[in-house]
């Protein structure tokens, strides 16, 4: 419940807001256009159906793999720190 100055729904307003902009701020970090022809940490030939694909990539199925395992790996540990979900 807005109290004060605000009307009713501008605190809501204001977040929707801040998630919009975040949005176009990620999107317009994404990459653009056609990538290298070749992967950015093994030097092998990125397939020409994967950079159709996927606009901007650079890097090979095997490295991309290796990157997404990495940071699902250390991606374990609770961020929330409520005490409930900690008891799982």
């Amino acid at each position: 419940m807005a109290s004060g100055w605000a009307r009713d729904g501008a605190v809501q307003e204001q977040i929707d807001a801040s998630v919009e902009d975040a949005v176009k701020r990620a999107r317009r970090q994404l990459p653009q256009g056609k990538g290298p022809s070749r992967c950015e940490e093994c030097d092998r030939e990125i397939p020409e159906a994967r950079r159709e694909v996927i606009p901007g990539v650079r890097l090979c199925l095997s490295c991309q793999l290796e990157v997404e395992r990495q940071q699902t790996s250390s991606a374990g540990y609770n961020r929330r720190g409520n005490k409930d979900s900690q008891l799982r």
